[in-house]
């Protein structure tokens, strides 16, 4: 039996010497983003039955081992970051990153763009999302508020032009909204104009009160004129006749277009009108200026926002959010990364009422996850296992002091 003792004592330090080394490991990545410790469980190897003169019969074990090694699933400490590209998942899920040949999950979110405007780890690795399918080459093809997830079995590389133009659209229609006043003196009112070959022009409209004027209501006749943006240079040029009730309601004008754009007066006091009130004149025109990207940023919901030099913004991509059965089935790689396995299940995406994919999680940006090992937790740890190491190792001493006893005592 005394030979048991050295086994017993053996399988303690092997066991505490792996859990010494799991702890060591959580301790040397405590400033890891994203990293999740592990803890050690423990099992009793097995069991000799001892006869004894009680009823009830005893055993002996021969020592422990480690059982398992589980994922400590609860969330690290936020840092704050200055980029936009840095992201933390406030909840339960894994961002995907692409291997080799396999995707690979992982909750550190520091990326950003590269060279080549592609979204990608620290390391170069693709991170991996739905694009929006609204680019065209350099070209965007429709501005997106947001992007719907597609399914686990489409994400792709999140990968983006280095150059992208938000295209012009050509001015169609021009409300006019102004008070002329009951003064007869000449008013203009003008509205910036986009032609369709991205050319910022101007559209003047010039009021002079008709002569003579018909009774009960008013008349003014206009000019319109569409001009480059200095007025050195005029495009065409049009009349026509605004006509008002007794109380100062826009009634109508024979004046509608000028060069394909229409004329938009309104009606009532929703336009042009004539009151008591100081002149007053503004207008509200469609049409867009072409615009240059100024670069990519990522919004709080996961897409990837392209900004332009005309002040437009449009999503062009959305990162994935993954979700798993048993987060603690994950395999771990290396650090903070992970890869699916059959303990796990397959990656899944969580889905609303109506079926479609969703995030299942609130991102933020401008913060990182750190790792969720506490220090003074894996510290305490330390400490009991190198004391339980110590007790197996002396009890191995103390067997072998025995034994020498009693091989003595048969010499």
């Amino acid at each position: 039996m005394m030979t048991q003792a050295f086994y017993t004592g053996i399988n303690g330090i092997q066991t505490q010497q792996q859990a010494i080394d799991i702890v060591s490991d959580n301790i040397s990545n405590v400033s890891t983003i994203g990293f999740r410790g592990y803890a050690t469980e423990f099992s009793s190897l097995f069991e000799n039955k001892l006869n004894t003169t009680s009823s009830s019969s005893s055993t002996i074990g021969v020592g422990s081992r480690v059982s398992a090694v589980t994922m400590n699933e609860n969330k690290g400490a936020y840092q704050l970051s200055d980029r936009s590209t840095d992201l933390a998942l406030l909840g339960d899920g894994w961002f995907a990153i692409q291997g080799e040949d396999k995707p690979i999950y992982t909750r550190d979110g520091s990326f950003s763009f590269d060279s080549q405007r592609d979204l990608v780890t620290a390391d170069g690795y693709h991170v991996l999302g739905t694009m929006g399918g609204n680019i065209n080459g350099e070209v965007l093809s429709g501005q997106l508020a947001e992007i719907q997830l597609g399914n686990v079995d489409t994400q792709q590389k999140l990968s983006f032009p280095e150059d992208l133009l938000f295209p012009s659209e050509a001015t169609t229609t021009v409300k006019f909204l102004a008070n002329l006043g009951t003064e007869d003196v000449t008013r203009v009112v003008s509205a910036g104009i986009i032609d369709g070959d991205n050319n910022k022009n101007k559209l003047r409209l010039e009021f002079n009160r008709t002569i003579p004027q018909v009774l009960p209501g008013t008349q003014w006749d206009i000019t319109a004129t569409t001009e480059n943006l200095e007025g050195t240079e005029v495009y065409s040029t049009t009349n026509g006749i605004a006509n008002f009730a007794a109380d100062g309601s826009f009634i109508s004008s024979n004046l509608s277009q000028i060069g394909g754009i229409q004329i938009d007066f309104g009606s009532g006091y929703d336009g042009l009108k004539i009151t008591n009130l100081p002149f007053s004149g503004t207008s509200l025109a469609d049409g867009e200026a072409a615009g240059e990207l100024v670069g990519y940023d990522i919004n709080q919901n996961g897409e990837i926002v392209a900004s332009f030099t005309n002040g437009k913004q449009s999503a062009v991509g959305k990162i994935a959010v993954y979700h798993f059965a048993n987060n603690k089935g994950l395999e771990r790689v290396s650090g903070s990364r992970f890869a699916e396995s059959v303990n796990s299940g397959e990656a899944i995406f969580y889905k609303d009422e109506n079926g479609n994919n969703i995030l299942g999680t609130e991102i933020t940006n401008y913060k990182l996850e750190g790792s969720n090992v506490r220090m003074e937790v894996a510290l305490t740890e330390v400490i009991i296992m190198q004391r339980a190491f110590d007790a197996n190792s002396k009890s191995i001493t103390t067997a072998d002091e025995m034994l020498q006893k009693a091989l003595n005592m048969g010499a």
